[in-house]
């Protein structure tokens, strides 16, 4: 047995190559291994821990989660091959130098796709957007899914998968409908006839409004007269709601809603008309097929 060990003593200290000044032995270059297999092992452990821990807690912000996770791992693997490297005798300082011009190299060839990088690190850090959120950016109006480290997935209101590279995400004006609370006004125009009863048409709104089924409890509706038209007076109805991914259905909803009550109250909704006023002389010169005097 003692045999033995001194034989596998031997094998381990048995040299195979030089890195600068530093002999490479195989203990040397099985122990690097083993801190990289470690360092593997260790990041799938916490990255498992940390979506288990998400799961069993039912946070809905599983994307972000993710992301952090993935930092873990970049993090806990780089820091095992800096480990195994100086073990094996490679000075990390001379590495990091000649690592730095390779980066700025490529930096400047993938300037895009490092912008996307630290938009996404931003984005996971500052929370400003998260996974769940209804987000409108130039224009249109999506669903968050997933924050990833170079780009977004997102859910639009044709039932399309968006990719948002997170560069613009950070570097755009972005409308974001979740950030604080859901709570959402949304807004229904109406004009009626000048000869139309104010106070019963602001009545008819306001019961048709407290009665709408979707809208939160917590803010009452608000009916505004908005102005005098050429045709009509003008009404803007506003209720809330808190669920703003719907906000198109609530709208189309809140519109039927106001024509219904108007229609069944006997209330005539204005539309734009022009009255021609014709001297009489002009109109007995057109009757006789003539031209009227000047």
């Amino acid at each position: 047995m003692q045999d033995f060990l001194l034989r596998i003593r031997e094998v381990l200290h048995v040299e195979l190559f030089e890195i600068g000044t530093t002999e490479v032995t195989v203990s040397t270059l099985l122990t690097s291994v083993l801190v990289l297999v470690l360092s593997f092992w260790l990041s799938r452990l916490i990255r498992r821990a940390m979506l288990r821990r998400v799961k069993e807690s039912s946070v809905p912000e599983r994307g972000s989660v993710a992301v952090t996770a993935r930092l873990v791992h970049y993090t806990i693997v780089l820091v095992g091959i800096g480990i195994a490297l100086s073990t094996l005798g490679i000075q990390l300082g001379a590495l990091f130098a000649a690592g730095a011009v390779f980066a700025v190299a490529i930096g400047f060839a993938m300037q895009t796709i490092s912008q996307n990088f630290v938009a996404g690190v931003i984005l996971l850090f500052e929370r400003s957007i998260k996974p769940g959120d209804v987000i409108e950016v130039e224009g249109r109006i999506m669903s968050i899914r997933e924050l990833g480290i170079r780009a977004t997935i997102a859910r639009g209101l044709n039932e399309e998968d968006l990719i948002i590279p997170n560069s613009m995400l950070v570097q755009t004006t972005v409308k974001n409908y979740t950030f604080r609370d859901a709570l959402y006004r949304i807004d229904g125009e109406v004009g009626v006839t000048y000869g139309s009863d104010m106070t019963e048409v602001r009545r008819i709104l306001e019961e048709m409004a407290e009665g709408l089924d979707w809208r939160t409890r917590n803010h009452d509706p608000v009916i505004l007269m908005k102005e005098f038209g050429a045709s009509s007076v003008n009404f803007v109805v506003s209720v809330f709601t808190e669920n703003p991914w719907n906000l198109r259905q609530q709208r189309s909803a809140l519109n039927e809603a106001i024509w219904w009550a108007l229609k069944d109250a006997g209330i005539t909704i204005a539309f734009p008309q022009l009255d021609l006023h014709l001297d009489d002389e002009i109109v007995r010169a057109i009757a006789a097929g003539g031209q009227p005097e000047s």
